[in-house]
């Protein structure tokens, strides 16, 4: 199917060849054209402006956003209005609050009667080149049209209709609030180590673990990659950014009336880490970068 797709940053950048790998036709448009020259060498069909994405696409349209969450969405759908028909649809594939995607849907639906999805995505940037993890919230109507190319992008198994709109970014906010508690304790754990006064090749605990140990899996994979790059970590400083989706996590809790203690503390640990070094703080930042292509802050 044709697939509109602006942003291509690393997630966007992946996601259109991961789609153009399942034969779908991709035009895509970002806002730099050197991003646009760089991925038409992979076969891509590009735009260089969102005009010409529009012309690009035959009714029905689907258009597919992977721009920073907030106002970029909001700036991005303004622009396009002006240039979709009723029943075009826009799907969301970024990090959004789900109250926002919630205030768009209305907003598209009885402005122009425009649809729109909002598309949850994990498993970072490896998973969006080679196979993600997509979590869905859209009409039943409208999934039916797009689930062809979120079934292609996703691992087998891997992506869900969680139900109507917003509930996709709500299981992905989730599921990023679980996120921070498994990566504060990851770090809390290897600081002990680093602590206790025994000479540990971290790389070789991060190695076992993942060979049948209970908290064997991806992150641990990641762990043993970041410390064969640098062994003690010393290369990086232990700030751990907060991307807004853990916030949000305990914001919702405590609306919900949910005491995410472990959800909320990893948020609080996010903060400090922007005053304090430390060791933990290293050990996430590095798996972020892992898994995610996170910044890291270099000392």
């Amino acid at each position: 199917m044709q697939i509109g797709l602006i942003g291509l940053g690393r997630m966007g950048y992946n996601l259109a060849l991961n789609m153009r790998d399942h034969g779908h036709e991709v035009v895509a448009f970002n806002r730099s054209p050197e991003k646009v020259d760089e991925i038409k060498k992979e076969g891509v069909r590009g735009a260089y402006s969102i005009e010409e994405l529009a012309d690009s696409l035959s009714p029905r349209r689907v258009i597919w956003l992977m721009v920073p969450a907030g106002d970029p969405v909001d700036e991005m759908i303004e622009k396009l209005l002006p240039l979709l028909d009723k029943h075009d649809i826009i799907v969301d594939g970024g990090n959004s609050f789900y109250k926002d995607t919630l205030r768009r849907y209305d907003y598209l639906k009885n402005k122009a009667g425009i649809d729109f999805a909002d598309v949850g995505t994990s498993g970072g940037i490896e998973g969006a080149r080679n196979g993600a993890c997509t979590m869905v919230g859209a009409e039943d109507e409208v999934f039916e049209v797009i689930e062809p190319v979120i079934k292609d992008i996703s691992l087998e198994g891997g992506y869900y209709h969680t139900g109507p709109v917003g509930s996709g970014h709500f299981v992905k906010m989730v599921h990023n609030g679980i996120e921070y508690g498994m990566l504060q304790a990851i770090g809390e754990g290897f600081e002990i180590l680093e602590k206790s006064g025994f000479n540990f090749d971290f790389k070789e605990i991060a190695r076992v673990w993942n060979h049948g140990s209970v908290v064997r899996g991806w992150l641990m994979e990641l762990m043993e990659k970041a410390f064969a790059k640098d062994p003690n970590l010393d290369s990086i400083r232990g700030i751990m950014h907060s991307s807004g989706e853990g916030l949000w996590t305990a914001q919702t809790a405590l609306e919900l009336g949910v005491p995410a203690l472990v959800i909320t503390d990893s948020l609080y640990m996010r903060f400090r880490s922007e005053q304090e070094d430390s060791f933990a703080g290293k050990v996430v930042a590095a798996l972020r970068n892992e898994f995610g292509g996170h910044k890291v802050e270099k000392k």
